[in-house]
């Protein structure tokens, strides 16, 4: 389990990987975003209502900035967030078009 930041897509490590918590002024040392905002949440999904998967949250105007949300839950993945897996989506293209070979 690794954690990244939204904006550059740099590694944060925070020593113990389990339980992380992530403090409101908590910055991300490579670029100096906010790592406690919404597009660095495991909720966040722009594709539903309020893009927030957590029905109960309150509406946040500034997704970028650090907030005081209650549902924050830092969002863990296997690479770096925002960089597509250029293989697999070659893979699907080419399966797409070999018919037009």
């Amino acid at each position: 389990m690794a954690y990244y930041c939204w904006t550059c897509g740099n590694e944060q490590y925070f020593g113990v990987k389990v339980g992380v918590i992530v403090g409101r002024h908590d910055e991300c040392p490579h670029c100096g975003a906010d790592l406690r905002c919404c597009k660095n949440c495991s909720n966040y999904d722009p594709n539903v209502h309020n893009q927030c998967r957590e029905t109960t949250a309150e509406f946040i105007r500034e997704r970028e900035r650090a907030n005081f949300c209650a549902h924050f839950v830092f969002r863990d993945s296997d690479g770096p967030l925002g960089q597509p897996d250029t293989n697999a989506t070659k893979a699907k293209l080419e399966a797409m078009f070999k018919n037009f070979k």
